[in-house]
């Protein structure tokens, strides 16, 4: 059985914070260890090596990151390369990179400098949640470490000339998707821009553009000093390395873990978590991944794999590992109208269908969790979230999409009861009838 991961295996030492955060430790701890070898390498072989590793993007997007690396020109022309890194994090439920930045500042700032060599770029952008105020003082601590000990900086001990500057977002959910972020860190509204062109080809001020998770970035020097084999060795294939984890919700231990991927779910809640309120019994769904991700019933999620490829068989997904456990004294209606409401609200108006089509999703769902919505209503809701998905330049056409096709998919009953509870003893109510011989309303 995979997990649970041994402490000697563990990339984030000192992920609750309990050593000093400064640079002196961060260096006992194994950080900046070897960086001047791995950049003495060839960028193709940093790229083949996080390929070999099988490490993918920790974000949500689950694709390969060292793949994504190679889209990067091969040359340097007139127009110079830089590398993003994305910690907005602004999807309710994901907390994990929000403990990077405050406990392994010097692990991003390592990797981020291996990754902007591998890419050709020498200067990396970091975009932090606008909320993230503690968490950015103690990077920008950090980085004014490393540039006083000549770490990163023009003319540095390393040879590959690096800046490094972080700014911060305004707080809107939309900016985690890479092309709005781009346009929000050039200063302008936070729309998603249309594909091609792709950031490799033109990103940030029209230049090739590398955009990728705090997390997946912050790996890399690990991966690279401890081999591609020895994360490879993790989890299953294509399902490869180690992962932060979270849990919330009725968990008895709410928390943050580094965990090998493909952990049972069932494993991971109660061995990390503390188990369910009320016992395991007592489950009665869990999001695998932030909110965006449709719900499992407690039967899947004492199956399910804590993987990529798992979860999208069970129509769901990873996304960024931060599960939110929900017992049986949970309203997963009312939850899932809450949830279509963040989705409408975070809506930038920008395309058409996310724009209607988020707060219509809305107002039907707050309708459902009532009980004042028809039975014809069901139909139509799951037939204009299919319409938003796939359908808008972004994900979070998807995203709010995603939520209440899981939701009627294992728990339509539930709306259905409700309805039909709402209706008993209201003969007047729209599509409901009296049966004289039961004395009741049917719908």
């Amino acid at each position: 059985m995979v997990g649970i991961l041994e402490d000697k295996d563990r990339i984030f030492t000192n992920l609750y914070g309990l050593h000093d955060v400064g640079l002196v430790a961060a260096r006992q701890r194994g950080a900046w260890n070897g960086t001047q070898l791995m950049l003495e390498q060839t960028p193709e072989w940093i790229c083949d090596q996080i390929k070999q590793s099988g490490l993918r993007g920790r974000g949500g997007g689950g694709f390969s990151t060292g793949l994504k690396w190679t889209f990067m020109p091969q040359q340097v022309g007139e127009r110079p390369h830089y590398l993003v890194v994305n910690a907005d994090e602004s999807e309710p439920g994901a907390c994990k990179d929000r403990e990077i930045l405050r406990n392994e500042p010097h692990l991003v700032i390592e990797s981020c400098l291996i990754a902007s060599y591998a890419i050709r770029a020498h200067t990396c952008y970091i975009y932090i949640r606008g909320e993230y105020v503690f968490e950015r003082e103690r990077l920008e601590a950090a980085i004014r470490e490393a540039y006083e000990a000549k770490l990163i900086g023009k003319g540095n001990i390393h040879g590959w000339d690096f800046d490094l500057h972080i700014t911060h977002g305004g707080g809107a959910y939309i900016c985690g998707d890479e092309t709005a972020l781009m346009e929000s860190l050039e200063g302008k509204k936070g729309q998603p821009r249309l594909k091609p062109p792709f950031p490799a080809g033109a990103g940030i001020y029209g230049c090739p553009t590398t955009i990728n998770n705090l997390e997946s970035i912050t790996v890399v020097g690990t991966i690279l000093r401890r081999g591609a084999d020895w994360f490879a060795s993790f989890g299953r294939p294509r399902n490869s390395g180690t992962k932060l984890m979270a849990g919330s919700g009725h968990v008895m231990r709410p928390c943050v873990v580094e965990e090998t991927m493909s952990i049972p779910m069932r494993t991971l809640i109660e061995d990390h978590f503390g188990g369910i309120r009320g016992g395991w019994g007592n489950l009665k769904a869990v999001i695998p991944g932030g909110i965006s991700m449709p719900m499992l019933p407690a039967a899947q999620a004492e199956e399910a794999l804590m993987d990529f490829d798992d979860l999208a068989g069970r129509q769901s997904g990873l996304g960024t590992a931060t599960l939110i456990a929900m017992d049986k004294d949970t309203d997963l209606v009312r939850a899932v109208a809450r949830m279509s409401y963040f989705f409408k609200h975070e809506s930038c108006g920008q395309c058409t269908p996310c724009r209607e089509g988020t707060g219509w999703m809305w107002r039907i769902m707050e309708r459902m969790a009532s009980g004042e919505a028809e039975m014809r209503e069901i139909d139509m809701l799951l037939d204009v979230a299919s319409q938003v998905q796939g359908h808008t330049i972004c994900g979070l056409g998807d995203a709010a999409a995603w939520p209440i096709q899981g939701l009627f998919r294992h728990f339509r009953h539930e709306v259905e009861d409700r309805i039909n509870q709402y209706r008993a003893g209201r003969p007047h109510v729209q599509g409901g009838r009296w049966n004289l011989a039961e004395g009741a309303i049917a719908p």
